[in-house]
């Protein structure tokens, strides 16, 4: 639970709001008491979300949806108003944690709670189902843990089965890795998806992972789709439970009714519910609820504020002073502050927060890291030259070589200094799990910038990805083909070398093919050759081409190949393709082609017009790649920072800050979804190759 804030309501629809107990972009859900004095949870979506009639209709749809279905294992809903100018709806409040806490917090549950698990939600799911209806986000957090069993929330993408939905054409809805695979696939999702999600999910409570793994979205819906789950840690008294659940065709599956009696011993009473540390958990939080007394009423006048005791209002404008933007007057206070006081900061007497950076500063991503170790340099400076911030920044610079072992030692380095509050990075593609397990242990936030692949992203932990996955940027090229260069045949070339991302490539393609256009898919073996598939391109007279992989060698290959064809027409991929390797392999060939990627050139973008003036005038050399995001990752932790206290910020406060923020950065506008997920719109741009080198064009939906 977290304090109200000055602009949050006070009452809704006759409840009294006490607390906030989560946020995201699409609304804000508070603990309230209701009017009858009971405690309850108040989902209120803003209103610039209910302006759209399309999202109105679907809020619409999920407060149908949840009053239809009851049941002991179903949060019921107690009161709704889809039509006022920001629709709520109520729910009884449940003070237990999600399953997804309890795991990451306890570890895996004994056996026998998970199969009493199993059965309540299977009963739950059998409900859902009895009403007509597909949950279709079926995930560890979505499961509250009460003393008496679990509890089934969030019908907010629950539809009729059978029923149109009301998303995006060929959208994937729901939650990687609990998606069932014609799920995965953008496919009709019936009760059968529940039942494989359920199968998930008790793996996930079992055995601490789920059965498809961790990292970017493409990697786990391919897996999903054709790779056998991964069982292990599972109890032999569960596998062939589970192993039915999790059947690739929905026909082999048990119905939700059938799952509760295979989870129920001899068609009795399932296992005894014991989750350890529960009861304690749920009393103190109960306690806590209970004791929260009425919020005062807004705020008429200015905060007062007693000389030396800064008031809430000047503490939280003091924390997004960290989150400034590096432009005019910005930068100038940078350079007066370098010159009146080497420590470019206010007085000394304020509290210092030290930023940990973890990056491979000597390894082979050594470039990288120094534009994280820059970037973040600058935006600790413009902090502390704020005469009005309320703390000062420091940075800790960690190397990890660029190693899986190196990346461990420097996280046990930062985790158990105290004076650490967050952490940026790391800088390398990817993050191994058990770097975020070690940060998550500690309660430390570690905001990614460039890691294209994270685990454990997108869960309840302390990691923070503030760039797209690579699974998304297909969109910034489907975009190009409809909107900028219109294509009325378009020819993927499917690389077997990465059989995970040309799938993902290739099925965002045929999710969302544009009207009216006809799409052509050419395999190319993983040790084959890209002429066929050039000279294919040249005879159905395409007028684009995407390479459906993520090498930038096979991708230099591919573009000879079609330069050598005579093929003229758009040719486009995704970031992983545009590296050196790329640029020098395909050299003139290369001229021409479009990429998406996650990362913004602050040479190009009006945004970062100060910032790199200052990085010029500070390094001598212009900023690196992913630097400008790393100036916006140390702004968000400030802001996280400031909102928790201006004298007494702590590691856990900044966490559950971090995703609550509205955050304009010089590089992209930094929001998350309710799962903690970044909101991918903003951090999607596109590139062309002019001259040998990748000339940014812009946001994608912009260009």
């Amino acid at each position: 639970m977290r304090p109200l804030t000055s602009e949050d309501p006070r009452t809704v629809g006759g409840h009294r709001t006490l607390a906030r107990l989560g946020a995201g972009g699409m609304g804000v859900v508070y603990l309230a008491r209701s009017p009858g004095g009971g405690l309850a949870a108040v989902k209120v979506i803003r209103a610039e979300h209910a302006a759209d009639a399309g999202f109105r209709a679907r809020f619409r749809r999920e407060a149908e949806a949840a009053r239809r279905v009851s049941g002991p294992w179903v949060v019921p809903v107690t009161g709704a108003d889809t039509e006022a100018r920001e629709p709520w709806l109520a729910t009884a409040f449940v003070p237990g944690p999600s399953l997804a806490e309890a795991v990451g917090a306890q570890g895996p549950l004994p056996a026998g709670t998970v199969r009493a698990l199993g059965a309540r939600l299977a009963v739950a799911l059998a409900a859902v189902h009895d009403a007509g209806l597909v949950h279709r986000d079926v995930k560890p957090g979505n499961v509250l843990l009460a003393l008496d069993g679990p509890r089934l929330i969030d019908f907010g993408i629950a539809r009729h089965d059978g029923a149109t939905a009301l998303t995006a054409t060929g959208a994937v809805i729901g939650t990687p890795g609990y998606l069932a695979p014609e799920q995965a696939s953008a496919g009709e999702s019936g009760p059968a998806g529940d039942v494989f999600a359920l199968g998930c999910v008790l793996t996930y409570a079992s055995a601490g992972h789920g059965p498809f793994g961790q990292g970017p979205a493409a990697g786990v819906l391919f897996r999903t789709v054709h790779e056998d789950p991964d069982l292990d840690g599972l109890p032999a008294e569960l596998l062939d439970t589970v192993s039915a659940f999790l059947a690739k065709d929905p026909a082999d599956r048990p119905t939700a009714a059938q799952a509760a009696e295979l989870l129920t011993p001899g068609g009795g009473a399932a296992d005894r519910w014991s989750v350890p540390g529960l009861s304690a958990l749920i009393a103190e939080r109960s306690s806590a609820a209970l004791a929260l007394p009425d919020p005062e009423p807004l705020p008429t006048g200015p905060d007062p504020a007693p000389p030396g005791n800064p008031s809430r209002r000047r503490v939280l404008m003091a924390g997004a002073a960290g989150a400034v933007l590096l432009t005019g007057g910005g930068t100038a206070a940078w350079l007066t502050g370098r010159r009146g006081d080497p420590s470019g900061g206010p007085p000394s007497d304020r509290p210092t927060y030290t930023i940990g950076l973890h990056a491979d500063m000597s390894g082979p991503g050594r470039a990288v890291g120094l534009a994280h170790q820059r970037g973040a340099q600058l935006a600790v400076a413009a902090h502390n030259a704020r005469a009005e911030a309320a703390f000062r920044l420091a940075l800790r610079t960690e190397d990890d070589t660029g190693t899986a072992e190196g990346a461990l030692r420097v996280a046990d380095r930062l985790s158990e200094r105290p004076e650490v509050l967050a952490v940026v990075g790391p800088s390398t593609d990817s993050t191994p799990e058990a770097v975020v397990t070690r940060y998550g242990r500690s309660g430390l936030a570690a905001v990614v910038v460039a890691a294209r692949s994270s685990a454990g992203a997108g869960t309840q932990g302390t990691l923070c990805v503030i760039r797209p996955p690579d699974g998304v940027l297909p969109a910034g090229l489907i975009h190009y083909v409809v909107n900028v260069r219109p294509a009325e045949r378009i020819h993927l070339v499917e690389d077997g070398a990465d059989p995970a991302s040309s799938w993902l490539i290739t099925n965002s393609f045929r999710d969302a093919a544009p009207t009216g256009a006809t799409l052509t898919v050419h395999p190319v073996k993983s040790d084959g050759g890209f002429g066929p598939a050039a000279r294919a391109a040249v005879s159905a007279r395409a007028d684009a081409v995407v390479y459906a992989g993520g090498s930038p060698t096979r991708g230099a290959l591919c573009a000879r190949a079609l330069a050598d064809a005579g093929f003229t027409g758009t040719r486009l991929s995704t970031g992983p393709v545009l590296a050196p390797a790329f640029l020098r392999d395909a050299g003139d060939a290369g001229e021409g082609w479009v990429f998406s990627e996650a990362w913004t050139d602050p040479l190009a973008a009006p945004a970062a017009k100060a910032f790199t003036a200052a990085h010029r005038a500070r390094f001598d050399a212009p900023p690196g790649r992913w630097s400008a995001e790393a100036y916006d990752a140390v702004g968000l932790i400030a802001r996280a920072a400031g909102a928790t206290s201006a004298t007494d910020a702590k590691r856990s406060g900044v966490v559950q800050r971090l995703f609550l923020l509205d955050h304009q950065g010089i590089s992209r506008r930094v929001t998350f979804h309710g799962s903690r997920q970044v909101r991918s719109e903003a951090g999607i741009f596109l590139y062309r190759i002019e001259g040998g080198k990748a000339r940014w064009l812009g946001l994608y939906s912009k260009v």
